[in-house]
């Protein structure tokens, strides 16, 4: 049995005419002799509608009542959609994530997928040649609905890719696929033909929404080949797959950035043993992701402390820091919100030097300063002012060169 695995984002089926071009894409899927998994996200808007009902009802809503709430969204959009095969004379059936069971844990609103029955799905496959499944959501161990986070159908589809060891997952939304950078700031991005796995995880970690990370996450422990294309028009888009030589060889792959950051700093803390775990291990209890951290060096016994957070979380962060100023001593915090991320990605990186270096220079020569580094072994990231955010990623984009096709390939 050949199967397709077929994804579509809420622009994709945000009304009869845009469901019929999904329709014929399903067609065509089955006239080249594929089994079809059709995953459809709610209609455009229908989320966000959802949940400003719950909070008309209460200012605080039960998560397990939201995701109970919000899963009708993809409700309507997979029964809508099986009628319309079903019209056209297709073998099809709609599914729901509880019914398959997708079953995940009991983090409500973020839930994280455990186990998928694919037995049950290719009993099902055998009768149907479409199922039509409902994205974004699960069933936990008891039996409560659950969803798995914003753009979590991306992670519904390959999740099922996976457990169905089908020949492809094809992601379709409103872009023609991944691009060096944003090209909203960048007129001269360009869509790129592959990435890897590994590049692709740190684009979606930086805030790119082409992907939901935990999808990138499941193609590459279970290596499928995500293709990420147009919904309305013919172009093959882009090929998430393992890194190879060909994609080695070119030293950046793109361009990303994150305006979703805080910069906090702790001043004046005791330079001692378990003063940075008292600062950190609360945050990390709350569930708080700290991304970037500097530690001035030591002054007469004192130190600052400087880290990022979401902006989303900031004052959570600063309510801990002050609940918990007794244990780290600290004489003032301050945080400043006009700050972003820019980063360089690229396996290419991974065997060779002079990445950070160019990127230095290049926001030398615009006079941009950099306030805070990271690294890892593919991604050079730089903290700077958010006011000079496009001038950056335009400025690295051309010095890497990342215009023409190969963009700078190693020597």
């Amino acid at each position: 049995m050949r199967i397709l695995v077929q994804k579509y984002g809420g622009t994709s089926v945000a009304g009869l005419d845009r469901m019929k071009q999904v329709e014929a894409r399903v067609k065509k899927g089955l006239a080249e002799g594929f089994k079809v998994v059709v995953v459809l996200s709610a209609m455009s808007g229908e989320t966000n509608r959802l949940l400003g009902l719950a909070r008309q009802w209460s200012a605080n809503p039960d998560l397990s009542e939201c995701d109970a709430l919000v899963t009708t969204g993809e409700q309507v959009s997979v029964t809508l959609f099986a009628m319309l095969l079903k019209d056209a004379g297709i073998k099809c059936r709609s599914v729901m994530g509880f019914q398959i069971p997708i079953l995940t844990n009991n983090n409500y609103g973020r839930a994280r997928i455990l186990e998928i029955d694919n037995a049950k799905l290719l009993d099902m496959l055998d009768e149907f040649d479409v199922l039509v499944v409902a994205g974004f959501q699960g069933v936990s161990c008891h039996g409560r609905l659950t969803t798995l986070g914003r753009g979590g159908s991306d992670t519904t589809g390959v999740a099922l890719a996976a457990a169905l060891s089908a020949d492809v997952c094809e992601i379709y939304t409103d872009v023609k696929g991944v691009y060096t950078t944003d090209p909203n700031m960048c007129s001269t991005a360009r869509k790129l033909d592959r990435i890897s796995y590994d590049e692709m995880l740190e684009f979606s970690s930086m805030g790119a929404k082409v992907l939901q990370i935990r999808s990138v996450e499941f193609a590459k422990k279970y290596n499928v080949p995500v293709r990420v294309r147009s919904t309305f028009c013919d172009d093959p888009g882009t090929l998430v797959t393992q890194e190879d030589e060909l994609m080695e060889d070119v030293l950046v792959s793109g361009i990303a950035y994150d305006k979703d950051q805080c910069r906090i700093t702790v001043f004046n803390v005791m330079d001692c043993p378990g003063v940075a775990a008292a600062i950190f291990s609360p945050i990390s209890d709350a569930g708080i992701l700290v991304d970037m951290i500097v530690q001035n060096t030591s002054r007469d016994g004192r130190t600052d402390m400087t880290f990022t957070v979401s902006r989303t979380n900031l004052e959570k962060t600063l309510e801990i820091l002050s609940r918990d100023n007794k244990d780290i001593g600290a004489v003032e915090v301050q945080h400043d919100l006009n700050v972003c991320k820019v980063s360089v990605i690229g396996v290419g990186m991974r065997n060779h030097s002079g990445v950070a270096s160019m990127m230095f220079t290049c926001l030398r020569n615009e006079n941009i300063n950099i306030l805070m580094i990271s690294t890892s072994e593919i991604k050079i990231t730089c903290l700077i002012e958010e006011k000079y955010l496009e001038l950056a990623v335009r400025a690295l984009h051309d010095a890497f060169g990342l215009d023409r096709a190969g963009g700078d390939r190693v020597c």
